[in-house]
């Protein structure tokens, strides 16, 4: 049987901690090392409503992409949504850990999901010889920037917000750079890339007017969700892979429940 430290163990040598960023919140936030564990729950967000889907599924430790107390904080006390969740994991005996940022680079991480969640080929990552943020692909075929705009919709988990393009729709794509998350800054590296257009999310108009003046890139906008949802699935596959290899019976499931916050979408009309 596994220990939750067993598991910790594991998912700190697939997504090495000292990859995160220096400003990032990542390891194990709540959880006795020494508990036993049958079961491992993989997500995105450390919300209410996964946190229940975990102890349902009688998860001993919660993984989550998404830190919990990213900023830090002085209470948790169950006077907050942040609070309760913590009060929540530790009356059922459930751990949380975060693998953030330290899981963008990470190889068969959350850029690498995505890449192959949109069926791209020959991916590498975004700066050669770097381990970065985002990777860089190619299309099967060639296609305009609006069958590639479709494309993603298919390929993407469902959202409200859908996916959305910037710049001439007949524009031809080849090649697509990618970053999971918040990834507008990228743009001159995703073009330094050889990239026709630049998947990403949280895209802001001052930036992408800039992005597409100054780069000649064409942008794609998706739900930041969405973009990093892909990485859950196979997470929980590379995680249940490690730990039999290693000779621990552990299950691990990944949650499919959409953490999006926007529920509303209306298409604009004249």
């Amino acid at each position: 049987m596994a220990t939750l430290g067993d598991v910790v163990g594991a998912l700190d040598r697939r997504y090495d901690p000292a990859w995160a960023q220096e400003w990032d919140s990542v390891g194990l936030v709540c959880g006795d090392p020494a508990a036993s564990v049958t079961r491992v729950h993989v997500a995105i967000d450390p919300v209410a409503v996964v946190v229940e889907e975990a102890i349902v599924a009688g998860a001993g430790l919660l993984v989550t992409h998404h830190p919990l107390f990213l900023g830090g904080t002085e209470s948790v006390a169950a006077t907050t949504a942040k609070g309760r969740v913590v009060h929540r994991l530790l009356a059922a005996g459930c751990g949380l850990y975060v693998a953030h940022t330290n899981a963008d680079v990470a190889p068969d991480g959350v850029n690498d999901a995505l890449a192959a969640a949109l069926e791209l080929t020959e991916i590498g990552p975004l700066s050669p010889g770097e381990r970065g943020l985002g990777r860089v692909g190619a299309l099967p075929e060639p296609m305009s920037l609006r069958e590639f705009v479709d494309r993603s919709a298919r390929c993407l988990p469902p959202t409200a917000w859908g996916v959305r393009g910037a710049g001439d729709p007949d524009r031809p794509i080849r090649r697509v750079a990618v970053c999971g998350g918040s990834g507008g800054d990228l743009a001159e590296v995703a073009r330094a890339a050889g990239a026709d257009v630049l998947l990403t999310s949280d895209l802001k108009h001052h930036r992408a007017l800039e992005a597409l003046d100054d780069t000649g890139i064409a942008l794609v906008d998706a739900a930041h969700w969405a973009t990093e949802q892909p990485w859950v699935g196979l997470a929980a596959e590379i995680l249940g892979a490690d730990l039999a290899a290693a000779g621990t019976t552990v299950e691990v499931t990944a949650s499919t429940t959409c953490t999006d916050p926007w529920t509303v979408h209306a298409q604009s009309r004249k």
